[in-house]
């Protein structure tokens, strides 16, 4: 792009270093700069608008300018702007959001420990895993199995759980002791032939081979989002989570729910635990607890996994851990008011009447002949691109056929990610069917304007 000297594109590529982005292709084609939102949509600094096909980042449940959270935001802002939650000090909305999240968790839960991110939360979650197999007497206890394709953040710890090659690449990730099993990605790793539910099994089977090579009294946990966000929007196939949780409670192993996308709504429950049946030792949840307005996150536990912790703390005389910011006093005054307008505006049932809806028109989709699989559940989808049906394979470079579909969609004014040549589908959950109708049409669209461009990048 052409970007005239010192405007806000030709300083964002002086002065930052973006996520996602890459560095030097940035330094050419610029940023797309935002400069408002309302309800599903943002404006860019020119004044045009996009449709958040992604809401920001799986996140912005309520849309862009929800006032009551500015207003929730604005009073705790005036009345204690902040303070912390160390060495036994406390404020009441944390206090009542933490009572909150135990009373909406979808198994019984014990306590709530808070930190400022996913990555955050999933990196403690580790921290106090080890801290917990010390206070049993199980010192050798500290593996850890994630799934390949799972995304669970970016710190260090956490991108270690992500099963995903370029947040290892060149990081010298993963840490030890983080171990990776299959995807439960029926369309791409299932066998010819072979039933969803032969395919549930076999991954089961495939954990329980795993943990006997490396010695039950030597796993500590499993890492598992109910549907994988950032990998592909994997949704389970049928019997998988049951089977997996047989292996888990075979071993004594703990479960961890990844609820970051998921939680509060996205799946048409108000989590995603609920959806699959999972009963979690620990449930992780970020985003959607806010909307996104204030960074916050939260992690909930039953006394599995808290009492042994406190014993060791009594032991140890503190548990050493926790952030400035954990447990806001603004962060957690926005989560509540969150949290009650999704449960006044009935907006987890809305997610699955409308997520019925929006799953519905995606699918029609289906029989384009660059798109191998629509998958999805509730509010949140994936288009998979091909360039061949038959073999599920696009082009020769992963990601040049969703690239191209990404781009061409934000031409047209939807704002969408490509997770390599998977296209995910994730607007905020006060859509309307007249806007998903929308999204679908410049969807279906762009399908049709990028059959020649996508004709002359070589097959895989």
């Amino acid at each position: 792009m052409s970007m005239l000297p010192n405007s806000q594109e030709a300083r964002d590529v002086a002065y930052q270093l973006h996520p996602y982005t890459n560095a030097r292709t940035h330094q050419q084609a610029g940023p797309l700069v935002i400069e408002r939102g309302e309800g599903p949509y943002v404006f860019d600094a020119s004044g045009k608008r996009y449709f958040e096909a992604m809401a920001g980042l799986w996140s912005v449940g309520l849309g862009f300018n929800e006032k009551r959270l500015v207003e929730a935001a604005h009073k705790q802002m005036q009345a204690l702007p902040f303070y912390h939650t160390f060495s036994a000090k406390s404020h009441g909305p944390s206090i009542d959001l933490a009572e909150k999240l135990v009373a909406l968790a979808p198994v019984p839960m014990s306590k709530v420990f808070f930190t400022n991110s996913g990555s955050e939360a999933n990196d403690t979650v580790l921290k106090l895993i080890a801290y917990r197999s010390n206070a049993l007497g199980q010192p050798q206890r500290k593996k850890v199995i994630s799934r390949m394709r799972a995304y669970h953040g970016v710190t260090i710890a956490s991108a270690s759980l992500t099963g995903l090659p370029n947040n290892h690449r060149s990081f010298d990730l993963p840490l030890p002791n983080i171990l990776h099993t299959g995807s439960p990605h029926f369309y791409k790793d299932g066998a010819p032939g072979e039933s969803e539910e032969a395919f549930a099994s076999r991954r089961a089977e495939e954990l329980d081979a795993l943990i006997q090579k490396e010695g039950p009294d030597t796993i500590a946990a499993f890492f598992g989002e109910p549907v994988m966000g950032a990998g592909g929007v994997i949704v389970p196939p049928a019997t998988y989570w049951d089977k997996i949780q047989a292996v888990l409670k075979k071993y004594d192993i703990l479960l961890v729910a990844d609820e970051v996308i998921c939680g509060f709504g996205r799946t048409g429950k108000m989590f995603g635990c609920e959806t699959y049946g999972i009963k979690p030792d620990v449930l992780v949840v970020s985003k959607q607890i806010t909307s996104s307005y204030f960074p916050f996150s939260a992690i909930i536990m039953n006394d599995r996994m808290f009492e042994p912790i406190a014993d060791e703390s009594n032991k140890i005389g503190v548990l050493g851990h926790g952030f400035t910011a954990g447990g806001h006093p603004v962060g957690s005054a926005v989560a509540l008011e969150n949290l009650k307008i999704i449960e006044e505006r009935g907006l987890v049932a809305h997610a699955a009447e409308l997520g019925g809806y929006m799953q519905g028109r995606l699918r029609e989709l289906a029989s384009h002949p660059l798109v191998g699989e629509v998958r999805g559940v509730g509010m949140i989808a994936a288009i998979e691109l091909v360039l061949d049906k038959g073999r599920k394979t696009a082009a020769a470079t992963p990601g040049a056929v969703g690239g191209i579909a990404s781009r061409m969609l934000q031409e047209r004014g939807v704002i969408s990610r490509n997770m390599l040549d998977a296209i995910a589908i994730c607007p905020p959950l006060i859509v309307t069917k007249a806007q998903i109708d929308d999204m679908v049409a410049a969807i279906a669209g762009v399908l049709n304007d990028m059959k020649a461009e996508v004709a002359k990048l070589t097959p895989a």
